[in-house]
């Protein structure tokens, strides 16, 4: 089986490529020639997903997935949300995103938050959707240097790592994109 992931993101792409089993063959935008850097405009996780999988299919014709990730802060009220990887601005920077979320929790008590990834399917004329949430806690200082995005502030529930201290294997284990990506497998494997 074959199948388009809708993005160009090296480490969104190391991460699926360790999740999916080896005869689902994983391909990326790069690899079907889609040089277009896909508008993302829904005002949901959800939506963006499904914009991305939907272009895919509708434009080159080949069966796709495409993701869509969030912090939410729950002092922030869902922050930064759908506007995650550009919520210091357009140029997303990661350590600039990093240190908004912590300016604005400065003065917070409650650093409760969830990592949610949406997968959508376009496969076979139809489409599904995948979702995968883990809790946790933003700290106060950067720590870690693997992952990428807010990895280095996020620790979730259960552990005293955060994301950017665990390797990838075992972030893939209980990420948010793990999760997602295991219902994308166990219903891949259905068909």
């Amino acid at each position: 089986m074959q199948l388009v992931f809708a993005s160009n993101n090296k480490n969104k792409i190391t991460e699926i490529q360790q999740l999916v089993p080896q005869h689902i063959k994983v391909l990326s935008l790069e690899d079907i020639g889609c040089d277009v850097d896909i508008p993302e405009t829904a005002d949901t996780i959800e939506g963006n997903a499904i914009l991305k999988a939907s272009y895919v299919t509708e434009h080159y014709g080949y069966p796709c997935f495409a993701d869509d990730s969030g912090l939410e802060v729950h002092a922030l009220n869902g922050e930064p949300g759908v506007i995650s990887a550009r919520y210091a601005g357009s140029h997303r920077n990661n350590d600039d995103n990093i240190n908004k979320v912590l300016d604005k929790l400065s003065n917070e008590t409650n650093r409760r938050a969830n990592f949610k990834t949406v997968i959508a399917l376009h496969i076979n004329s139809e489409e599904h959707l995948f979702t995968g949430i883990i809790n946790g806690t933003i700290i106060t200082e950067k720590r870690g240097t693997n992952g990428f995005g807010y990895d280095p502030v996020f620790v979730p529930d259960g552990y005293t790592k955060t994301f950017a201290e665990f390797t990838l294997d075992e972030k893939s284990a209980i990420s948010h994109r793990g999760i997602a990506v295991k219902q994308l497998v166990s219903y891949l494997e259905t068909l």
